[in-house]
C-alpha cells in the first residue's frame, strides 16, 4: 500500500518532502506533480524501480526515462553542452520543457537512446518537485504519468490514488496537474529540433 502525503503545491511542508524522499532513496517509487504533468519516477541508481515502472505503464525497453534535475548545477555531471547551448537550457529552466543533450560516461547505459547516446535532461518549475530533487541531492529517472491505453496524463490525485495505490510507494497529493506534456527540444545538432510540442514556447530556440 502507497503512502499519500498531502503537500502544500506552492510551501512544501520538509517534513512530508523528507520522508517521500526516504523512501526514493530506499528503492521506492513515486508520484509526484511537475509544472506540466503527473510523473513517475525513482532513484537514479536503481534498476528494480525502474522495471517496476515500465511495468506500471508497460513501457517497452526502448523507452527513454527523463533525468529531473533541480538546477543546472547537474548538468555538466550527465551531458556535454557548449557555451551556446548553455546559454539557452540558462534562459529556458527551470521549465516545461525536456532537452536532450549529448550524454556523459556518467549516466547508466539503460538510461541513454541505444544509438546516439544521446539522454533527455529537465529542470521542472514546480516548487513540490524541485523540493524533492533538493532532498535527494541528485536527479531523479522519470517518466510522465501516462496510463496505458490513455492519450493523456492523470491529474487527480484522487484518481491516481486510485489506479495506483498498491503499485507504487508513495503518492504526492500536490493538487490538479495540467494534462500536456513538456515539449521536447532536440539540443545536439547545430540548431534545435523540435521533438514534440507540449506546454513550454518553442519560439526562444527558433530566435536561437
Amino acid at each position: 500500500m502507497s503512502q499519500f502525503f498531502f503537500i502544500h503545491p506552492d510551501n512544501p511542508q520538509q517534513r512530508l518532502i523528507h520522508q517521500a524522499v526516504e523512501i526514493v532513496r530506499k528503492g521506492g517509487v513515486i508520484v509526484y506533480p511537475t509544472d506540466s504533468a503527473y510523473a513517475i519516477g525513482c532513484h537514479l541508481g536503481d534498476k528494480a524501480a525502474m522495471d517496476q515502472i515500465r511495468l506500471v505503464r508497460q513501457l517497452d525497453k526502448h523507452h527513454n526515462f527523463t533525468l529531473m534535475c533541480r538546477d543546472l548545477g547537474e548538468l555538466a555531471t550527465y551531458a556535454k553542452v557548449s557555451n551556446q547551448v548553455f546559454r539557452m537550457l540558462k534562459a529556458n529552466t527551470p521549465g516545461a520543457y525536456t532537452f536532450i543533450l549529448e550524454a556523459t560516461s556518467e549516466v547508466p547505459r539503460r538510461l541513454m537512446h541505444p544509438k546516439r547516446k544521446t539522454i533527455g535532461l529537465r529542470v521542472p518549475a514546480n516548487p513540490i518537485a524541485l523540493a524533492l530533487l533538493e532532498g535527494l541531492d541528485e536527479p531523479m529517472m522519470s517518466v510522465t504519468l501516462i496510463m496505458p491505453g490513455d492519450d493523456l496524463p492523470l491529474n487527480d490525485p484522487e484518481d491516481i490514488r486510485t489506479m495506483l495505490e498498491k503499485r507504487v510507494d508513495v503518492i504526492i497529493d500536490g493538487g490538479y496537474c495540467g494534462l500536456e506534456a513538456t515539449t521536447i527540444v532536440d539540443l545536439t545538432g547545430d540548431v534545435p529540433v523540435l521533438v514534440r510540442q507540449g506546454v513550454g514556447d518553442f519560439a526562444p530556440f527558433v530566435a536561437a
